[in-house]
């Protein structure tokens, strides 16, 4: 079984056992957390939402928060001696699927 959820304005393909590296939650670590499903499926049957499934939820155990890889920001003008160099890592929270019910 597996369902498709949305979080942070993105959407994740999860099954029981994932873990997904999800935009920053404002949650203690080992705390359970609910997302709401946008369609679910098993073998060939599919349910879609509009825009979510009733009844259907997707637990998750957060594991702890992250940060993703450095992302190097280079900006530079020809024969203008301007260089400027930045880098960014974005805050992630780590969280493992527990469980889908529909």
């Amino acid at each position: 079984m597996y369902a498709v959820i949305e979080t942070g304005g993105k959407q994740y393909r999860v099954s029981e056992g994932d873990i997904i590296y999800v935009e920053k939650l404002e949650q203690e670590p080992e705390s359970i957390v609910n997302f709401d499903v946008l369609m679910v499926g098993e073998g060939k049957t599919l349910k879609i939402g509009k825009p979510t499934v009733k009844d259907a939820t997707v637990e998750g155990k957060v594991l702890g928060q992250v940060k993703g890889e450095k992302l190097i920001v280079y900006k530079y003008k020809s024969k203008k001696n301007y260089h400027r160099k930045a880098g960014h890592r974005q805050n992630y929270t780590k969280v493992e699927i527990i469980g889908i019910s529909k």
